[in-house]
């Protein structure tokens, strides 16, 4: 019966009965005329998602990892420069997938639990006269350590100095989570997967392509086949794929956005929001510290917390599945050991986020943490008691 249990890591999260139910389809043909009546309005509400009047939307059958790779090789050239903070396991690996494709990347090493240096990279941009940094890349939601960067101060510092370069935004984690706005922040490239915020399986990479970057396709010379842009939209324009669609997750992802935008996107947001401050106030009532540095930086889809000295953090989440069949985040790149994390992101409510606390506090106590039991349960119910008529309000 453990498999009732929901899942609290960042992804991928739990999939909602309605959506489980709309990719429990039979095999069509794709290449039918009645395709067009799913495709074309799942690529349309996926603009309002993304907050984008203008730019193109691509799906791939592929993860996150796979949108990396299309947004890289669409619009660069091998030897092109790059500029890209590492602070965190998933900028990192953007950062070597770049190298891998033979780019010139050049990077700013930050502190892990810190964000997007936008004072760094206006430094470096407003130093680099001859506009030889062809694009600027970010990590919006750091999974590793729970830190939110601002997008919008990455963007004022490529206006600032009136930089050519693109900005390519990792938003993987955070869209359908947390706000974006790709029209207003100036995101050339935008790139999301389905098994987040989505609530999906996994499966599915989504690209918001501004037209700037579509127009660089033109130039690139990086090699590409499966994730070709162009194939992708001439396909798409006929409502069909260049090759086998994955049929289930375009079922799934029609009754995804229809059940995000019944309950409103800001709706969806404030949930998040309120969630991830009762896990937050659990964690004070612990006395445990978290990965991100300052309130402005927290995420509110994943929050990363520090274990105590002579403590394992990886032991903590090994024995929570094994005792109790929950599923927590382990620490990744440079916080393996050290921090464990809690995902809150999906399909998740206050109850279910106290059944996870409840939880992670039975195995920390089983394994001997500095804890009280009990009271990070308590601080995260007082939160939710207290805003609870408000987000009722809002639902409705």
């Amino acid at each position: 019966m453990s498999g009732q249990n929901p899942v609290f890591i960042p992804g991928p999260t739990n999939i909602p009965d309605p959506i489980r139910h709309a990719m429990a389809v039979q095999t069509m043909d794709h290449r039918a005329p009645d395709f067009a009546t799913t495709l074309r309005p799942v690529l349309a509400d996926l603009k309002r998602l993304f907050r984008t009047e203008t730019a193109e939307i691509i799906t791939f059958p592929s993860s996150g990892t796979g949108g990396w790779e299309a947004a890289v090789t669409n619009t660069l050239s091998p030897g092109d420069k790059v500029l890209v903070a590492r602070y965190g396991m998933f900028s990192h690996r953007w950062i070597d997938l770049c190298q891998r494709h033979f780019l010139d990347v050049e990077v700013i090493e930050c502190e892990w639990g810190t964000g997007a240096p936008a004072d760094l990279f206006a430094e470096r941009l407003a130093a680099d006269t001859d506009h030889q940094i062809k694009a600027v890349l970010v990590t919006h939601n750091e999974t590793a350590t729970g830190v939110l960067s601002d997008i919008a101060a990455v963007r004022a510092a490529l206006d600032g100095c009136d930089h050519p370069a693109m900005l390519y935004v990792d938003c993987v984690s955070s869209l359908a989570s947390m706000d974006f706005r790709m029209d207003e922040w100036g995101v050339d490239l935008a790139i999301s997967g389905s098994q987040k915020g989505l609530m999906l399986a996994a499966g599915m990479a989504i690209v918001a392509v501004s037209q700037k970057a579509m127009k660089a396709t033109e130039t690139a010379t990086s090699p590409r086949c499966y994730f070709d842009f162009r194939d992708m939209l001439r396909a798409n324009a006929a409502a069909g794929y260049p090759y086998t669609p994955p049929l289930q997750l375009i079922f799934g992802l029609r009754k995804s956005l229809e059940m995000l935008f019944d309950e409103g996107l800001d709706n969806v947001f404030g949930r998040h929001h309120r969630l991830a401050e009762g896990v937050r106030r659990a964690v004070a009532a612990w006395g445990l510290e978290l990965v991100a540095k300052s309130p402005e930086l927290y995420s509110d889809s994943v929050t990363a917390i520090y274990v105590p000295e002579g403590f394992n953090a990886d032991a903590l989440v090994n024995h929570a599945y094994d005792a109790y069949g929950v599923s927590f985040g382990v620490g990744l790149g440079e916080m393996a050991g050290r921090a464990f994390r809690i995902g809150h992101l999906g399909a998740l409510t206050d109850v279910m986020v106290l059944s996870g606390l409840a939880t992670i506090e039975m195995a920390m106590k089983d394994l001997d943490y500095p804890i009280t039991l009990g009271s990070g349960v308590a601080a995260a119910q007082e939160h939710f008691r207290a805003t609870a008529r408000a987000a009722m309000s809002n639902a409705a």
